[in-house]
């Protein structure tokens, strides 16, 4: 299988270079959202898995297929999450602490968490949404502050909230301790007398910027609103800013008898790092707070929950929200450029989810995923539509499809943000910026710049992450993927590939078997000849079981292989 991979390596570096349909252009997506299909057929299921889960199973398109499309994500709004990371956490920690009882957790016990439920969750729709949402409500364990454990904490309140309201979801993403470290504002005290302090301003700049309401005004489509002079209104100004910081004060670690220094992190409490942060009136601001028209006027009263509330609440009802939070889950999910037409429908439904509610998220990612511009099939073959799909998204595709499982029970993945590996890992974003801007188009003279396209995730794409890629999935798809466990041999999460072996004596059969999985049954004729051709070109012995079996599993691993370097696949349509 070896032999292939520098061919495949091109291959990568041209649908990069070349940027086929790496965006996604506005197409002829209007009209309002179409009702779920009662019979979808299997590729149409499995391309909607595909945008909706971290990759479509054979169970589930069969799934989506019984219950039609609308349907389908009805029931996995009702899924609750039954992987919480926090409790695997808790309990791979007194595992590790049985045997060294000065044992502490680490970035990877994260990652097996979150592996194990990427994989293995049912609640599929949840956990896609979920870190979907980890892209927008950044915080990272690349900053040595946030704690393992918390970082649980935080992605299972992500996770409760998937479909929630996106007041609860902005209340608790401002409450928990983990951002509350990362954009520095736990323990953020009022200005005093002197004028020598003054709040920090961390979380009210990026709450506006990258949460709420973006940079610049929006028209209800997500464009940018111009002033007389053709230039974008600005969302906010730096007076904003100042003023919202106030609202940001006086809040700290939870602790059952707060005092002074459990304030500054003293006496700590066990569950201060999963528990929501608590209020110290003695450190809040009592002065005026002028912020996006909105004032609370100053008070001899201390009313932080009170403060907090208009603060919230104000950044709610922007009328930017709705577009920008349209926009930004639409890229994450779909399309990195949805038409202004589809932007629109889907802010509609977060203004109104037809009975009169503000921010429904479940509301608002079924008008993602119901929209015609995400089904119509006419749409989706336009040559600016789609996305680049996220790395870690192809290796929980691979697991999904293959039914990959850890001899572990642990899924011992490590970190995969290594340049060399898929340059990503979950909650391990460089900044609160995320891996990539939402804006992003790659520089100098590419296609999709000459389009005026955008492409988040090439942000991330340089030769040595494309070569990286290959080579790890090459590895993984021979030999699996992550640490030897404990008492154990060869890597940790593999594939048997049983269902693929069992098709490995007809190309054909195996070729289509693996377009229905990883390409939703759109492979090209010219990638299905060249994967044909190159399973055929193993031949299977006709004695000699040992070299059969080997022979056939050589087969399924080149097919594969083949279909998830392409061009084809790495950009999701």
């Amino acid at each position: 299988m070896r032999n292939v991979l520098a061919a495949l390596a091109l291959l990568v570096l041209a649908a990069c270079g070349g940027g086929g349909g790496g965006g996604g252009g506005g197409g002829s997506g209007g009209g309002p959202p179409i009702p779920g299909v009662a019979a979808p057929t299997a590729a149409e299921a499995a391309r909607l898995m595909t945008q909706a889960t971290f990759g479509p199973t054979p169970a589930g398109i069969e799934a989506v297929r019984a219950a039609g499309m609308n349907g389908w994500v009805t029931q996995q709004i009702a899924v609750p999450n039954s992987l919480p990371l926090q409790t695997y956490l808790e309990a791979r920690l007194q595992g590790l602490q049985a045997t060294n009882p000065s044992a502490s957790l680490n970035a990877n016990h994260f990652y097996e968490a979150w592996w194990r439920g990427a994989a293995t969750g049912q609640d599929e729709l949840r956990q896609r949404v979920a870190f979907a949402y980890s892209q927008i409500f950044v915080i990272s364990l690349a900053d040595s502050s946030i704690d393992v454990r918390g970082a649980g904490s935080y992605y299972d309140m992500l996770l409760r909230n998937a479909f929630s309201n996106y007041r609860t979801l902005l209340e608790d993403v401002t409450l928990h301790p983990m951002m509350g470290r990362y954009l520095t504002f736990l323990a953020n005290q009022k200005e005093d007398a002197a004028g020598t302090r003054t709040p920090d301003e961390n979380y009210a700049r990026e709450v506006m910027q990258l949460m709420t309401i973006g940079l610049s005004e929006l028209n209800a489509d997500g464009t940018v609103r111009l002033n007389s002079s053709n230039q974008p209104i600005p969302a906010y100004t730096p007076a904003d800013i100042a003023g919202l910081a106030k609202v940001f004060t006086g809040i700290s670690w939870y602790h059952p008898t707060p005092t002074n220094s459990t304030f500054f992190g003293g006496n700590r409490d066990p569950n201060r790092e999963v528990r929501p942060m608590i209020f110290y009136p003695q450190f809040h601001s009592t002065s005026q707070k002028v912020f996006l028209d909105r004032t609370i006027p100053a008070s001899v009263t201390v009313d932080v929950a009170g403060d907090l509330r208009i603060a919230l609440d104000t950044l709610y009802n922007h009328p930017n929200v709705g577009p920008f939070i349209a926009q930004r889950l639409i890229q994450q999910l779909v399309t990195s450029n949805p038409s202004p037409a589809y932007v629109s429908r889907v802010a509609a439904v977060f203004n109104n989810n037809g009975s009169g509610v503000r921010g429904d998220m479940g509301a608002v990612v079924r008008a993602i995923l119901i929209d015609m511009e995400s089904r119509d099939a006419g749409v989706a073959s336009a040559a600016g539509f789609g996305k680049l799909r996220e790395p870690v998204i192809r290796l929980a595709n691979w697991a999904r499809a293959f039914s990959a499982t850890s001899q572990s029970g642990n899924w011992l993945i490590n970190s995969t943000s290594s340049n060399q590996s898929f340059g990503q890992s979950a909650l391990n974003a460089p900044s609160v910026f995320n891996f990539w801007r939402p804006g992003f188009t790659p520089p100098g003279t590419t296609e999709l710049g000459s389009r005026g396209l955008l492409a988040p995730e090439f942000q991330i794409v340089d030769e040595v992450t494309v070569a990286g890629y290959v080579n790890t999935m090459s590895s993984t798809i021979d030999q699996g993927i992550g640490a030897t466990p404990p008492g154990g041999s060869g890597r940790d999460v593999r594939s048997a590939y049983a269902a693929e072996l069992a098709l490995a004596g007809d190309a054909a059969a195996l070729v289509e078997r693996i377009n229905g999985l990883l390409l939703y049954g759109q492979m090209s004729s010219t990638l299905r000849g060249q994967t044909t051709d190159a399973v055929n070109a193993i031949t299977i012995p006709a004695t000699g079981q040992t070299a059969i079996d080997a022979a056939r599993l050589n087969r399924v691993k080149t097919a594969i292989l083949f279909a998830m370097a392409s061009p084809e696949y790495l950009t999701q349509r």
